[in-house]
């Protein structure tokens, strides 16, 4: 049974990796610009292994750079997202790691 996402999360499966846009209710800032939405593509192991080294294996850290790699923007810019919104960039990535 496939899992049924809230209406903030569009999935996009026609390619050969998945793809999540979220849509985000304050956004986050990159490069002096306000984003309501971000899309990130599904992580691959390597990715994972890479979020983890560049984060010092700090966990939380290691979350936000694979969230902000993922979605192609600097991880300050998720770093500075509210909880709100982190929160739904997590659902998004929890989705995408089955």
């Amino acid at each position: 049974m496939e899992r049924k996402l809230p209406e903030y999360l569009k999935l996009d499966n026609s390619g050969e990796e998945d793809r999540i846009t979220v849509t985000l209710l304050k956004g986050v800032k990159v490069d002096g610009e306000t984003r309501k939405a971000l899309t990130l593509r599904e992580p691959s192991v390597g990715d994972n292994i890479a979020a983890r080294d560049m984060a010092n294996k700090d966990n939380a850290m290691s979350e936000v750079v694979l969230i902000a790699n993922l979605a192609e923007v600097p991880p300050d810019a998720i770093q500075s997202a509210k909880m709100r919104d982190y929160s739904r960039l997590q659902e998004a990535l929890d989705f995408l790691n089955g």
